[in-house]
């Protein structure tokens, strides 16, 4: 295995679990409320594929090959970039929730997430094929010896 498919691998889980346990923070102060909000399909859907792309890209990182592999990295961390620095950063303006208690710990861990999309973006943007040819023929050479 590839060094630079190993650490965007490793960034996509970091990515995930910070995903994941702000969620969970989130559905932890929904239950103690009593104006707790009921998704339509469409957005528990939406959040569905949103979490999946980044659970996707943990296989991705390691299986496809070279030019695919930077591309979905490249594409899939400015998705997700793109997409939480909205529902963070610019939706809360419009709607008020910057004065919810659990927005604190959700500009958090959506920092972390923006940080760790963008440094995937950037180590992918610089992944050249020339490492990929030097780290191909280390694994060649260490296989026949």
């Amino acid at each position: 295995m590839h060094v630079i498919e190993e650490r965007l691998s490793l960034l996509w889980i970091f990515a995930l679990l910070n995903y994941l346990y702000a969620d969970v923070l989130a559905l932890f102060a929904f239950v103690g409320s009593s104006t707790a909000p009921h998704l339509p399909q469409w957005a528990l859907l939406g959040s569905a594929v949103l979490m999946e792309i980044p659970i996707a890209m943990i296989l991705a990182c390691r299986l496809l090959p070279f030019k695919a592999n930077r591309l979905a990295n490249i594409i899939s961390g400015g998705v997700l970039t793109l997409i939480n620095g909205f529902l963070t950063f610019i939706l809360p303006l419009t709607n008020g929730a910057f004065r919810d208690p659990i927005y604190p710990a959700y500009v958090w861990f959506a920092t972390i997430e923006t940080v760790c999309t963008v440094v995937i973006i950037w180590k992918a943007w610089t992944w050249s094929g020339i490492e990929m040819r030097i780290a191909t023929l280390k694994d060649t050479l260490s296989a026949t010896a």
